[in-house]
């Protein structure tokens, strides 16, 4: 049940979600409402309750300001102009209070904008700002006096004049450039930050649709709620056809694989970082719709984004006080950065950018239609990112198996210190999450030496493919180790998942490992007692199976969880193959005991019989090469 105040579900329009476009004003009417109780007297800051991020108090009352502001402009924006709660007269004046003396130390003055070392977080902030102008400016930018018109251009230039983060964030001063073009503003400055976040775009395009974010492989939820959602938006405000043409072929594309990373239940994956931003995952699939750069019917994309926010209304993302908290469903410390504060969850307010389609657009009058994880059984190969996604219609869930996507920038090395759960581990779901650092880790293969496990950091794409209703992915690392050597000289690790129906083959061959070392895999981690089911049977060169607990849970389960674990020896080259599942009722887990007849392991292929339809998987390391052996071959 919502903490927010809604209209009575309209199960006639919407059948399975209930939601329509009231629902998602009153979904922002809510928000905005609880969050402007913790305003500052002249409305520059709001300082929401919980801890302090890294950039401290007065960079998060000015995230309160902005993130809410952009949840504003698209409903007034997305109402012509219509602000019966008065709410665009309160963000002028604390624009007005904001930017009077940027820097001081006061009730309301702004941080100034500057580089990424020195607390840069403003500059994040200041896209926000700009693109809440620039979609309200008849009613607000207009209305202003021209010197606070002058003071609000000036703390926005800082952020053309400042070093962003080596990644999105370039796409801040792009805004920022956009928007001061738009009102008359523009100049050689604005030229080059939009030039520059420009070639930058084009270079990180990996193709299929997604982007990396920044030179390195991360590939995750910013692909929608940034790489593709400031650049197309602001092509499709500025009526720049050419650009826009461009930019949403690609963000089409992008929706071909994104819009089936939606579980039946409305759940995004959770994989990646800033995941507290929660339903924002669904502002992509708006963008789509609103502008018509998307492969998903009307009904598909209502049912994806009102299915994603419904999703955490009903699971106690907002608290008592109707305040999004820090966390996925309710809080939930693990899910969190250092850069996250109280007012994070707030970008979730990119999510409103559905409300930029009027009452009469077709994203809001045709009849809500299935997801496509609804709709069949899928296995889709991403080669670009190194991605599998596998969903299955009968429980709903989808899962992501990660062969190309982690969180390590080019310049950096490879550290233990730094292992990330939402990048390092083999697979993600809409039904669990990562265990946590401290706990032992789900899905996740590491090479013990000397009593030390490793973890995964650098992930190197081999490949990925799909025929029909079976793909593969496969990628390399070196593995890292927390204490002691860093590295073990010549010690690599080899991976190949192979999906088919619920089933997942796991194929690791490990090279160079010392005499005494073990190998470790583990599988899903489920909450005792719950309707999911955790499978992990060993089929070759695994010497025993356990399990073991998770004490910190997950997102998804705030008490312990189990984790299904196989271990085998290893000394030099070795092969392991196992068979995981992560499944929902009614798919009865016993069925994992039939699904294959047969293995053999023979130099350096491994080869699997199916049951139900006696094919054969056989899987080659040196070259790699995955083929299934019915007439459907991938190489």
């Amino acid at each position: 049940m919502s903490a927010l105040e809604l209209p009575a579900d309209a199960r006639e329009l919407s059948p399975r979600t209930g939601y329509t476009r009231d629902h998602w004003e009153a979904a922002a009417d809510g928000l905005l409402r609880a969050a402007w109780r913790w305003a500052s007297p002249r409305g520059a800051l709001l300082d929401l309750p919980g801890r302090p991020s890294a950039s401290g108090v007065r960079s998060d009352g000015l995230e309160g300001y902005a993130r809410t502001f952009l949840a504003a402009a698209f409903r007034v924006a997305g109402a012509g102009g219509k602000d019966p709660h008065g709410r665009l007269e309160r963000y002028a004046a604390g624009l007005a209070a904001g930017t009077a003396t940027p820097g001081r130390d006061d009730a309301e003055s702004w941080p100034a904008i500057r580089d990424i070392h020195v607390h840069g977080q403003p500059m994040v902030e200041s896209a926000s700002v700009a693109l809440g102008l620039r979609l309200t400016r008849p009613w607000l930018w207009d209305l202003l006096e021209p010197d606070v018109q002058d003071r609000a251009e000036q703390w926005l230039r800082g952020a053309l004049r400042h070093v962003p983060a080596p990644n999105n964030w370039y796409l801040f001063p792009y805004t920022v450039a956009g928007f001061l073009e738009s009102v008359g503003r523009g100049d050689s400055e604005t030229t080059r930050a939009r030039e520059r976040a420009e070639y930058l775009l084009d270079t990180w395009y990996r193709g299929e649709g997604w982007y990396a974010d920044g030179d390195g492989r991360a590939f995750d939820h910013y692909n929608g709620w940034a790489l593709h959602l400031y650049p197309v938006l602001d092509a499709h405000l500025a009526d720049d056809k050419d650009r826009l043409a461009r930019l949403g072929a690609r963000l089409r594309e992008h929706l071909d694989s994104f819009g089936l990373m939606f579980g039946a239940d409305g759940a995004p994956l959770h994989f990646g970082r800033s995941l507290t931003y929660r339903f924002a995952a669904g502002s992509a699939v708006a963008l789509g719709a609103l502008t018509g750069h998307t492969p998903l019917s009307p009904g598909s994309s209502r049912r994806l984004i009102s299915g994603c926010l419904r999703h955490f209304l009903d699971r106690g993302a907002v608290d008592s006080n109707g305040l999004l908290s820090l966390g996925w469903y309710g809080p939930h410390e693990a899910t969190l950065q250092p850069y996250s504060g109280p007012a994070s969850p707030y970008w979730a307010s990119k999510a409103f950018v559905s409300l930029l389609a009027p009452a009469g657009h077709p994203l809001w009058t045709a009849p809500e239609e299935p997801a496509p994880s609804e709709t069949a059984d899928r296995v889709l190969a991403l080669p670009g990112p190194g991605l599998l996604i596998h969903s299955t219609r009968a429980d709903g869930i989808v899962r992501l198996h990660n062969h190309g996507s982690d969180h390590v920038r080019p310049h950096e090395g490879e550290s233990a210190a730094q292992d990330d759960p939402h990048y390092g581990r083999f697979a993600y779901s809409t039904r669990t999450g990562p265990t946590a650092r401290a706990n032992v880790a789900d899905n996740h293969v590491s090479v013990e030496v000397a009593g030390v496990g490793s973890v995964r950091r650098r992930i190197r794409p081999l490949g990925a493919g799909h025929v029909g209703d079976w793909g593969w992915a496969a990628s390399w690392h070196l593995p890292v180790f927390v204490s002691g050597p860093p590295m073990v000289p010549g010690l690599r690790v080899e991976s190949v998942t192979v999906a088919r129906g619920p089933y997942e083959l796991r194929v690791h061959r490990v090279v160079g490992a010392p005499p005494g070392a073990r190998v470790t895999q583990s599988g899903w981690a489920t909450e005792p007692g719950d309707s999911l089911a955790s499978v992990l049977r060993p089929l070759y060169g695994w010497s025993a199976e356990d399990t073991v607990c998770a004490p910190q849970g997950t997102a998804f389960a705030r008490s312990s969880v189990l984790v299904p674990r196989l271990t085998g020896p290893a000394d030099g080259t070795s092969v392991y193959v196992s068979l995981a599942a992560l499944i929902g009722e009614p798919t009865p887990a016993a069925a994992a005991q039939d699904t294959v007849s047969g293995v053999r392991v023979a130099d350096g292929t491994v080869e699997v019989r199916w049951t139900d339809d006696g094919s054969l998987t056989r899987v080659r390391f040196e070259p790699l090469s995955v083929e299934r052996i019915d007439g459907s071959k991938q190489t």
